[in-house]
């Protein structure tokens, strides 16, 4: 494990914040607030099913007791404190265009549009599906071809500093252009997008409204119907007619692809999961309301005092979005019960060094911002070796197949294998030392599913699950 990830996980053992932990400093605090202020009798309906157990464990009025569940001790308090309620979206300054909604319409419309794939029948929506959680239910995703990887969800990415599996892109902008021209995902290429931007009078129009006027894609010589760079791959015909195009203009097809793909991640910057039953507990935590308290029922309540305590997930998942971002090698079982073969982080880390799409880049807004400074300082060793990112646990019981290639096919087996570690692949790279089987009993076990249930946040809005309807063009 990378020395990164380590102090992570020191830090979360050692009951201290990431920087998605609100009130993390003040935690101790809050739990003695809690601790000392008066109680309320819970009152009226609770706003759940299986209501008759939602109150049950609070204090009484006049106790002097915390307010809240009394099966909690002020140091799980304070931990639970820290998970929710979701800070506002961060910034992104290496995309200018990160927060305008005009982006972010175009992003949609691009996210749902099928003809930027080779064979016009893939979109990003294809594999993030919004029926399926904004994902694709499947152990590994399926495009032109069939890939290694499970698709990762796409929910409160712009709360992450690394994307992908093997955080091999440091951006959303730069995650989008993965998919867009991954041979076996959409197959499509740079050109090809920018002769629909401007083929589409709808699609154009949006585009010079915040990029300024489309190059004048007339001249088939200078720019022709398919190209795009092919590491590696001197021989593919989209890297031949790629090189064959003037510096100046592959660099204006290039500023072209980018303003897409930020226009994509404007989109999927709106992709928030918040309001789980989870959040409405701890904002009862906070301020007392009885109807807020009932919210996690008294399963959901013991498998949140396991989840903070003996079953050690806050170990990795930490903060609002049940995630440290970083990354770990957890020796997970292999389709043939070999050695795994895939690198993981430690492949990620060079192809993300010399990306030229990375935040320290020339299409970067902030090319020596604080993230293109993270990347300055990027350590790759081979102690990275089979590592995979970290997943936010928000909604994490309405999707699977789980882990990065579909392991398991639901929380329950999840939960077995932290339970028992049964299975795990033989040794190979560095393997968490943290990880010790768990051995929680079947109530246990049953119980944490229950409170990872209670994750599962607000739909989003329907104007956000399909594509929008543009402006159109000359009105």
């Amino acid at each position: 494990m990378s020395a990164v990830p380590f102090l992570a996980l020191i830090l979360a053992a050692c009951g201290a914040t990431s920087a998605l932990e609100p009130g993390g400093e003040h935690a101790d605090a809050a739990a003695e607030e809690l601790s000392s202020a008066p109680a309320s009798e819970p009152t009226g309906d609770p706003p759940r099913a299986a209501s008759s157990e939602r109150a049950e464990g609070s204090a009484p009025v006049g106790s002097g007791e915390r307010r809240g569940p009394s099966d909690f001790s002020e140091i799980e308090l304070a931990r639970i404190l820290r998970h929710s309620p979701l800070p506002p979206r961060p910034p992104d300054p290496t995309n200018r265009w990160a927060d305008d909604p005009r982006a972010a319409r175009l992003g949609q419309a691009l996210f749902f549009d099928a003809r930027l794939s080779a064979n016009g029948e893939i979109a990003c929506a294809t594999c993030h599906r919004p029926e399926l959680d904004l994902t694709d239910g499947k152990a590994l995703f399926e495009g032109l071809g069939v890939g290694e990887r499970r698709t990762p969800p796409l929910w409160n990415l712009a709360w992450s500093r690394w994307l992908l599996w093997d955080g091999r892109v440091d951006s959303l902008w730069a995650q989008a252009v993965q998919p867009l021209e991954n041979p076996i995902e959409m197959g499509g290429d740079r050109l090809a997008a920018a002769h629909l931007i401007a083929s589409d009078p709808d699609l154009r129009a949006a585009y010079n409204e915040l990029f300024g006027a489309l190059p004048d894609l007339a001249d088939g010589a200078r720019f022709p119907e398919h190209a795009r760079p092919v590491a590696g791959r001197p021989d593919d015909p989209h890297d031949v007619a790629w090189r064959a195009m003037e510096a100046a203009d592959r660099e204006a097809i290039d500023s072209l692809l980018v303003h897409l793909t930020k226009s994509i991640a404007a989109y999927e910057r709106l992709l928030v999961s918040t309001d789980a039953p989870f959040d409405r507990f701890v904002a009862g935590l906070r301020d007392g309301d009885p109807e807020k308290l009932a919210a996690l029922s008294a399963r959901e309540r013991r498998g949140l005092k396991l989840f903070v305590g003996k079953a050690r997930c806050r170990m990795c998942h930490v903060g609002p979005n049940f995630t440290d971002n970083e990354f770990h090698n957890l020796s997970l079982p292999t389709a043939d019960g070999g050695l795994p073969r895939d690198a993981g982080r430690y492949e990620g880390s060079r192809l993300l060094r010399a990306d030229p799409l990375n935040a320290a880049g020339k299409f970067s807004d902030a090319p020596k911002g604080a993230a293109a400074e993270r990347l300055g300082a990027l350590v790759v060793g081979s102690e990275t070796w089979g590592e995979f990112k970290t997943p936010s646990l928000r909604n994490v019981a309405r999707r699977g197949p789980l882990m990065h290639r579909g392991q398991f096919t639901d929380l329950a087996e999840v939960i077995g294998f932290y339970s028992t570690l049964e299975g795990q692949s033989r040794l190979h790279g560095h393997r968490e030392t943290v990880l010790v089987a768990l051995e929680l009993s079947e109530q246990e076990q049953a119980d944490l599913r229950a409170f990872l249930g209670s994750l599962s946040g607000a739909s989003l809005p329907e104007t956000l699950l399909g594509p929008p309807t543009l402006p159109r063009a000359g009105q």
